[in-house]
């Protein structure tokens, strides 16, 4: 069947009917994005045969006070009078210190929650808040057919969602920049439909020798409107001037915002810390782990490129690991510490504190 579309392209289908706020078969469960939901899909949800569940990351159960019985989710039993506000308030932290007591809650603790675990981390992967209203289907293949939904091998997909999907080189050009005129831009895409990344090439990099190298990860806010809550835009400009300096060097742009969580919830973090949490904190809040980027993309993409060995401009010691665990060799590790001003200065001491970066 060549024009069936394969377990990695109904992922990136899912994704996009998920944002949408439609449903997916996930395997035996229907699934609903917490975010996204409406009213009468929750209704109607409430009415089918089964528990009705909201799953959310045991980060946000250490939030609500909810019982983790499953170690990486909490499976909160709705009962049928849930309104969506009252779905709203426990996936989105927006109003915890309005209204802290949200509790209690009945969470499950029998039976196999991978389901549940592998519909978070779908929801995660389409930029979405991690949580997710999960319903058991008798007969799931017939309930997609009958509304039309996406329905998905679950075994495949909890593999393909821990997997590094393959990345494609699909063009590259000369680009001169106010950091050189001996520019070049080159793109990748990923084979899961997600996100394309970027390699800029200063010069003509020796591919037998380590090359200068930063894995930057795009920032909207710092790197575009010059935000002053980060020092990713500094550090963005240093790393630049510093390759054109040297002659050459590689910038690996890495779409994953805000630390992996896309930029709407990035801005949900930064309304937390305005509330007082610092950027772990708020991330936690949120349903999300400190860091949820994945640095082996870059690793791909300088062995696409040829190169073995890096010269890395980091501060952060993450970066350096898991370039050497991917099977690129760091030669050394480049500090780069710029851009500190009053308003990220605590941003800047949690980064040392709680993320080890070396500044």
């Amino acid at each position: 069947m060549p024009f069936t579309p394969n377990v990695t392209e109904m992922l990136a289908r899912a994704r996009a009917d998920l944002r949408m706020g439609v449903p997916v078969v996930l395997g035996n469960i229907l699934v609903m994005a917490a975010e996204t939901l409406t009213d009468t899909r929750l209704s109607e949800a409430l009415q089918l045969n089964g528990d009705c569940i909201l799953a959310i990351t045991a980060r946000r159960a250490q939030t609500l006070k909810a019982r983790a019985y499953d170690g990486d989710l909490a499976r909160i039993v709705l009962p049928p009078d849930t309104t969506l506000a009252r779905v709203h308030s426990i996936a989105d932290p927006a109003d915890d210190l309005s209204a802290p007591m949200k509790g209690p809650f009945v969470t499950q603790r029998d039976g196999d929650a991978g389901l549940h675990l592998t519909a978070l981390n779908l929801v995660k992967s389409a930029r979405l808040l991690p949580a997710a209203v999960v319903v058991t289907l008798d007969h799931p293949a017939a309930f997609a057919l009958t509304h039309a939904l996406t329905l998905i091998d679950s075994a495949a997909a909890a593999l393909l969602l821990q997997a590094n999907s393959p990345l494609h080189s699909v063009v590259h050009a000369r680009l001169p920049m106010e950091a050189s005129d001996a520019g070049r831009l080159h793109i990748f895409r990923p084979e899961n439909g997600g996100e394309e990344h970027y390699a800029i090439e200063i010069g003509r990099p020796d591919r037998h020798a380590p090359v200068l190298c930063r894995l930057h990860s795009a920032c909207f806010t710092g790197d575009v409107l010059g935000s002053l809550k980060c020092d990713c835009g500094p550090q963005l400009h240093a790393a630049l001037l510093q390759m054109g300096a040297a002659g050459s060097g590689v910038l690996l742009y890495m779409n994953q915002e805000g630390r992996g969580i896309g930029l709407a919830n990035k801005m949900r973090a930064y309304s937390l810390q305005d509330q007082g949490f610092d950027t772990v904190e708020a991330n936690h809040r949120l349903g999300f782990e400190d860091d949820e980027r994945d640095f082996r993309l870059g690793a791909d993409i300088l062995k696409k490129m040829g190169f073995s060995a890096v010269n890395l401009l980091t501060n952060n010691p993450r970066k350096v690991e898991m370039m050497a665990q991917s099977g690129i060799a760091v030669a050394e590790r480049v500090p780069l510490a710029v851009g500190k001003n009053r308003h990220n200065a605590e941003y800047l001491a949690t980064k040392a504190a709680k993320s080890g970066h070396l500044l």
